[in-house]
């Protein structure tokens, strides 16, 4: 630095301390002036701010957009051109969705819903990344080009301005120790950057148009944004509600439990003291078979008691007309019906129950 810029800093620090130590008073600026001045800040503060709520705004995470711009810029070093993409929340659960309902197999309904919203998910989330390119190219873009040229021009000259004045005013303070010349330059150069701070935020509050028109922007990409969202949604939805109806047609499959293995003493086969366990209880539809019941004790004496038999398994009432019963159950039997249902009573309760879920105990007369 000359000897010259060395004399104006110490200037201007030496008018800085007086101004604020020593309470002296300096160069006003008018009123004009100030309120440009004001309404500039106000506007460069409101490009600044709105700046980053829109990041935050597309990119909500903050963790997920340091990761991202991070990334971003080891890639700049690496010299490669494809940077990587903000992670969508959309996208994410889509995933989580797809990996789970394959897991568990498209062909049962809650597996094949999973994936079918796994996919919509994922397709907003595509469509939520058009929505940050545009609004990045559309808005975010040019409003950064008023943050790196504009204000950050405004800055410098009422940085100079500042810088000027103080200056000035030492000189002046000291008006016969210094030359008229040097203080007749100094108040020109203090002239000539409060027209140039004032020509530079003038320029700004004049491109309020050009502002508008990157809002307008933003308001069209989001609306864009939220029609091809609705549409995703509304075809999702439709789907989701094919697949509730064809599941709420399908008949509830019914949990056959299996019998507790038994063994049957009155069997004189010889044995190696295991036993086999009994089948698991047919299905009672007129086309089921029967069930082949070997002889026990009970019916080879032939009582005469009353026609009664025992259930082999519980049986649940699906129908009108129908008996329930549980396992070991002894029924009364009034009638058969048919070659596959009984009639019979039991806890005071009648009805019809399948001829293969009891064995006969004491047969009805022929």
């Amino acid at each position: 630095m000359s000897v010259a810029g060395l004399k104006k800093q110490f200037y201007k620090a030496s008018q800085m301390v007086s101004e604020k130590v020593g309470g002296a008073e300096g160069t006003k600026l008018d009123e004009d002036f100030k309120d440009l001045e004001r309404k500039a800040d106000i506007t460069s503060k409101a490009i600044v701010d709105v700046l980053a709520r829109t990041t935050e705004y597309l990119q909500p995470n903050p963790a997920s957009r340091a990761k991202l711009s991070m990334l971003n810029t080891m890639s700049k070093i690496r010299g490669q051109v494809k940077s990587t993409g903000y992670p969508q929340a959309e996208g994410v659960l889509g995933e989580c969705m797809v990996r789970y309902g394959r897991d568990m197999g498209e062909d049962t309904n809650f597996g094949g819903a999973l994936v079918e919203m796994g996919e919509s998910m994922k397709r907003l989330a595509e469509v939520k990344d058009s929505l940050d390119i545009d609004v990045k190219q559309n808005f975010i873009d040019p409003f950064q080009t008023i943050v790196d040229k504009d204000l950050r021009d405004i800055q410098h000259q009422l940085k100079k301005l500042e810088g000027r004045r103080l200056d000035y005013d030492y000189k002046k303070k000291r008006q016969g120790k210094i030359p008229d010349e040097e203080l007749r330059i100094s108040l020109e150069k203090f002239h000539e950057s409060k027209e140039a701070a004032e020509i530079s935020m003038h320029n700004l509050l004049e491109t309020d148009v050009e502002q508008v028109s990157q809002l307008t922007a933003l308001v069209e990409s989001q609306l864009q944004y939220h029609s091809q969202a609705v549409q995703v949604l509304e075809e999702l939805s439709e789907r989701m509600k094919d697949r509730l109806n064809n599941a709420q047609a399908q008949p509830r499959r019914k949990r056959m439990p299996k019998p507790v293995p038994s063994f049957d003493y009155s069997d004189t086969e010889p044995s190696n003291g295991g036993y086999s366990p009994t089948n698991i209880p047919p299905a009672y539809s007129s086309s089921a078979p029967s069930l082949p019941n070997r002889p026990s004790l009970r019916q080879k004496r032939q009582s005469t008691d009353q026609p009664c038999c025992k259930a082999l398994y519980d049986f649940e009432p699906e129908n009108e007309g129908e008996l329930g019963f549980n396992e070991g159950d002894i029924i009364t039997l009034t009638s058969q019906i048919d070659e596959n249902w009984y009639e019979g009573m039991i806890r005071g309760q009648q009805g019809f129950f399948p001829c293969n879920y009891v064995e006969v105990i004491v047969p009805l007369p022929r």
